[in-house]
């Protein structure tokens, strides 16, 4: 296996490569910077205006739930329009709702205001992705997803612990204006990438709903889409379930509090971006076939480890270990759909997959309460790594025959 710092040192030379890709990168860090602060802005505020949780639910079903409706409904526009126009205008309308955000007199608007961004994420994230392979060589399309996803946790982290400070101190009106300016920064920097550097050429339309219907078919024909598709499926219909149960397994099954529960959260996190970092060396050692449904494996054994953890000491470790996976995985789950879809559909199968997932994961999330509150956070989490083993199980199979990731290294098609 490669060493991380032989890693980090071949990821260093894929920014200063590719120029299109470097600006991409700093735009990922910039607005996911702002974002996370927000995100936890956000929570404060409508939980301190309303003291009720089932606000704060509806915030954050309102985050995700336009991705869901994008991938079913507007998933040809990332494949249509001009995927930087799309980026850019994702960015400024973002700006705007965290421009008004400070105005709203109530929590309905903040949660309508939240819709919106979230409808904008939806555009923006498919279209990042599927632009992505054109701004690197095939040999550096693996390094340069390692990268994105590890600057999407690295944001996550970071933003995450400034949110807090900063809603203690100044209350979240702050961090709103700040997320704006950060969106702005985005924006200008992906206004330096040429358009021909995210997009090969813009598909033309056949009708709306027969454009639909051609990203759903483009899933169900490719064998590394559907990989993706029944895997990942799989794998967030557990952790929609964990994610709800973590907050009981640090308070309740360890006793470890509120500080127990901010402990786990930064340990998956710490996993992920690791996990993120070093998918590429690992995918180059290993093969597909075998790093994928290792990863998946992994995430499965940290579950599992977790639900008989003795404290939440050894419960870190555990959740740092199948973030570690989760982070390859997600990685490879890119790669899988970039190289498995056509450019013109790639948009299209991004957001098709996005939404399932989406899907898969809020049903997760919805049966993952009452499941806790019946048989206890350990359960849940045992449960869950017995799934995420099975999408291991079902990875290994399904990529016997993956053409898509046997190709030659090939030069990108719009890079210069």
């Amino acid at each position: 296996m490669r060493a991380p710092t032989s890693a980090l040192a071949e990821q260093r030379h894929v920014l200063q490569r590719w120029p299109s890709f470097r600006l991409l990168f700093l735009a990922t860090l910039a607005s996911g910077i702002g974002t996370w602060l927000a995100v936890i802005a956000l929570t404060v505020d409508v939980f301190d205006r309303t003291g009720s949780a089932s606000w704060v639910s509806a915030l954050l079903i309102a985050d995700f739930l336009p991705a869901v409706a994008i991938g079913l409904l507007l998933g040809p526009l990332v494949d249509r329009l001009s995927r930087r126009g799309l980026m850019i205008g994702a960015d400024l309308a973002r700006a705007i709702v965290f421009v008004a955000l400070p105005f709203a007199d109530s929590a309905r608007h903040i949660v309508v205001l939240a819709a919106l961004a979230g409808v904008a994420t939806g555009l923006f994230r498919p279209a990042s992705y599927a632009g992505l392979p054109n701004t690197v060589s095939d040999r550096d399309l693996a390094q340069a997803n390692s990268l994105l996803r590890a600057a999407e946790y690295l944001t996550i982290m970071a933003g995450t612990l400034a949110g807090g400070v900063v809603a203690e101190a100044f209350g979240p009106d702050p961090a709103y204006f700040a997320n704006a300016a950060t969106f702005l920064c985005s924006a200008a920097l992906l206004a330096r990438i040429p358009s021909r550097q995210l997009q090969a050429g813009r598909s033309s339309s056949q009708g709306h709903w027969r454009d639909v219907g051609e990203g759903l078919l483009v899933v169900a024909r490719s064998r590394a889409l559907l990989t993706v598709f029944v895997v990942w499926n799989i794998v967030l219909l557990a952790a929609g379930a964990t994610n709800v149960a973590e907050v009981a397994l640090a308070k309740v099954s360890f006793s470890a509090g509120d500080l127990g529960f901010g402990l786990l959260w930064t340990a998956t996190g710490v996993g992920q971006a690791t996990g993120s970092l070093l998918a590429a060396s690992w995918l180059e050692r290993r093969g597909l076939r075998a790093v994928y449904a290792g990863a998946v494996a992994l995430m499965a054994g940290g579950a599992l480890a977790a639900s008989v953890s003795p404290n939440v000491w050894v419960a870190l470790v555990c959740v740092a270990v199948g973030g570690a996976g989760n982070g390859a995985a997600v990685v490879y789950n890119s790669l899988l759909v970039q190289r498995g879809a056509p450019d013109h559909l790639r948009g299209r199968a991004f957001t098709v997959l996005m939404s399932a997932t989406f899907a898969a994961m809020g049903v997760g999330m919805v049966a993952g309460g009452p499941l806790t509150d019946a048989v206890g956070a350990r359960w849940v989490y045992a449960g869950a790594g017995a799934m995420t083993v099975a999408a291991a199980v079902v990875a290994r199979a399904m990529t016997r025959h993956v053409p898509e990731l046997a190709k030659e290294a090939t030069p990108a098609s719009a890079v210069g």
